[in-house]
């Protein structure tokens, strides 16, 4: 805590706490089992062409991304379903995003 008022010590000001997890080693990180969630989120071509050179994509069209939790892209493609067939036979926690 940091006292803002020096002559009203009962005034505080509460600093901002680090989240313990944001600062996780890619160790650290899988022995929590950061290597078992997944998220999926909704991307847009123009998003999407900016991480994958080739093939170009439509700007407008909409595409699903699944990314494991440490960030690296697991799968892309064109639909909800196409994620569900390729989710079936893992074992992944999922998190939407949106």
């Amino acid at each position: 805590m940091q006292n803002r008022h020096n002559d009203n010590p009962e005034a505080t000001v509460a600093t901002p706490e680090i989240h313990p997890l944001r600062d996780l080693t890619p160790a650290q990180f899988m022995a929590l089992g950061g290597n078992a969630v997944v998220y999926i989120r909704p991307i847009k071509g123009a998003q999407l062409s900016e991480l994958i050179t080739e093939p170009d994509f439509e700007d407008d069209e909409e595409f699903q991304l699944v990314v494991s939790a440490d960030g690296s892209p697991l799968l892309v493609t064109d639909s909800p379903e196409s994620v569900a067939e390729w989710l079936a036979d893992k074992s992944f926690g999922v998190v939407s995003l949106h």
